[in-house]
């Protein structure tokens, strides 16, 4: 085997990863991005490449305006609910507190049911007139705070965002848990005798050593929350209205009228969202680990 052989003999084994890659994720990407610069719909006979004129109709579509803004207030107030409600239940099972291992089960659960059965489930406890939540607070003699949670446009999209954040604060806190859990015991003793209370130890022994799982949990929740649409499909189909309507939920009823290349372009506005958002965040707080 000469050495020009020998240096290339690993890159063979990469071959059939890379085969699948480009034939799963290359391809169709490049197809879509082609696509979106077409007039392809149900209705065409030939396709025929019109540039940025989608993209133009998009911008001035109010639903697809309004869609792009539900997906930001989605994304962002789902990421920094979870994320706070994960790491106060990391910091509390993180103690000896009784039962803590039924506690982490428990609040980690939701996040592996179907989000299909978590949306009809809350379906019901919103439904205005027999749902758990109305009949709860009618109970406790809070009846004007009984709205129809999912049809009224005032509280439709904030529902949504609360149903999300239940179902994944768990998944937060377990990744914050592992963080908590590598950190040496002898760092807090050292604090302890040293006379810091616990404010100032987690400011200066545990926040800065979590870093690494504020920036995985954080980067993974916003990726996600923009990508929302099985949630949104099952609770509300973008409703009422387009009060609750987000870009994957437009895509989808582009493509139910035959606008594929409308819904194509759609689909790749998300995409360089995500990137443009999700790339600087993750550079951002990796800069943020060094400094801590």
């Amino acid at each position: 085997m000469t050495n020009v052989q020998r240096q290339s003999y690993p890159y063979w084994f990469l071959l059939p990863a890379f085969a699948i890659f480009a034939l799963m994720f290359l391809v169709p990407t490049g197809t879509g991005i082609f696509y979106s610069f077409t007039d392809w719909n149900i209705n065409t006979e030939k396709i025929n490449f019109v540039g940025l004129q989608n993209y133009r109709e998009l911008f001035t579509d109010k639903k697809l305006v309004a869609a792009l803004w539900h997906t930001l207030v989605y994304a962002f107030s789902v990421t920094l609910l979870r994320n706070a409600i994960g790491l106060g239940l990391a910091l509390l099972l993180n103690t000896k507190v009784k039962l803590r291992g039924l506690f982490r089960t428990v609040f980690f659960l939701p996040y592996m049911i179907s989000p299909i059965i978590i949306g009809y489930l809350f379906t019901a406890i919103y439904h205005p007139a027999n749902g758990l939540l109305n009949g709860a607070l009618r109970l406790v003699g809070l009846k004007f705070m009984a709205v129809d949670w999912l049809n009224d446009p005032r509280y439709a999209l904030l529902s949504t965002i609360f149903v999300d954040v239940w179902r994944t604060a768990g998944f937060s806190m377990v990744i914050y848990l592992a963080g908590l859990q590598m950190i040496p015991t002898e760092l807090f003793e050292s604090a302890s005798l040293d006379g810091a209370r616990y404010p100032q130890t987690f400011r200066y022994v545990t926040f800065p050593l979590i870093a690494p799982s504020l920036t995985i949990n954080l980067t993974l929740s916003l990726i996600g929350t923009m990508k929302v649409f099985v949630m949104i499909l099952v609770l509300t189909n973008g409703g009422p209205g387009y009060a609750t309507e987000v870009i994957n939920t437009y895509v989808m009823t582009s493509f139910s009228l035959g606008l594929y290349g409308q819904g194509t372009a759609a689909n790749m506005l998300l995409t360089l969202l995500i990137v443009l958002i999700g790339f600087p965040v993750l550079v951002l707080l990796r800069k943020r680990e060094v400094a801590l």
